[in-house]
């Protein structure tokens, strides 16, 4: 139940955007430009690597962000939360599986919605679209494994005060999306707008669970971050402010 109504409020807050969400909505779409006209250069750059990264990270990174690993994984934080009567690893649990649940489906949706085509070795057909398409080759835009290992991911990373441990957690979550580039099966462009959603699914869960108490946590003294995309001269980057 808790998972529905979170999946609901995730949807509905866009009706109730103000100025600063606006404007970290454009500043995304500013780096999404960015990263658009630097796609192909990124994709040769990445393919050319491909062959000096050890395979236990493209392992790692491929079987991360698949959709069953990750739910197993969000799934058996919940059940420890459970069993061990953790409320705050429950918590942790469902603000994982929901947040998930709530940006794969509109990460599906707008998959076959957009129907960019994959990166193709020594092409540059990232303006390559069809619309509605069903063919698995046109699926790349967001991407699927950077959605559901940011939202894993910064889940986690919002449990710790510790900026090492934040950094950690964060750089886990980047192998998978960056895997996606190794293996030429995404745009950069398509790994940007996959952490995006993933990152702002997850706080608008986290709200709803703070809004409402949930599972008895203490939130006297929660402290909260809100993230920002920043592009700048021949950078992007992601700013938290506390």
């Amino acid at each position: 139940v808790t998972a529905f109504q979170g999946m609901k409020y995730a949807y509905s807050r866009p009706l109730h955007w103000q100025t600063k969400d606006l404007i970290t909505a454009g500043a995304f779409v500013a780096s999404e430009a960015i990263l658009y006209s630097a796609d192909p250069n990124i994709h040769t750059y990445f393919r050319n690597q491909a062959e000096d990264v050890p395979n236990a990270f493209k392992q790692i990174g491929w079987y991360s962000g698949s959709p069953q690993n990750a739910y197993f994984g969000m799934g058996g934080v919940y059940l420890v939360g459970l069993f061990t009567n953790n409320q705050k690893i429950r918590r942790t649990g469902v603000l994982m599986l929901t947040a998930a649940s709530a940006a794969g489906l509109v990460q599906t949706i707008t998959k076959n919605v957009v129907g960019r085509a994959r990166p193709i070795d020594g092409q540059d057909n990232r303006h390559d679209f069809k619309f509605m398409s069903k063919e698995p080759g046109q699926h790349s835009f967001p991407s699927g494994h950077s959605v559901l290992t940011f939202v894993m991911a910064h889940s986690l990373a919002k449990q710790f005060h510790n900026p090492f441990v934040k950094g950690g957690i964060y750089a886990a979550g980047l192998i998978a999306p960056v895997s996606r580039l190794w293996e030429g099966a995404h745009w950069a462009t398509d790994i940007g707008a996959g952490i995006f959603l993933g990152v702002v699914t997850v706080e608008a869960v986290d709200k709803f669970l703070f809004k409402e108490r949930k599972y008895d946590v203490t939130y006297k003294h929660k402290k909260r971050v809100t993230w920002h995309f920043v592009p700048g001269n021949g950078t992007v980057g992601v700013v938290g402010v506390f």
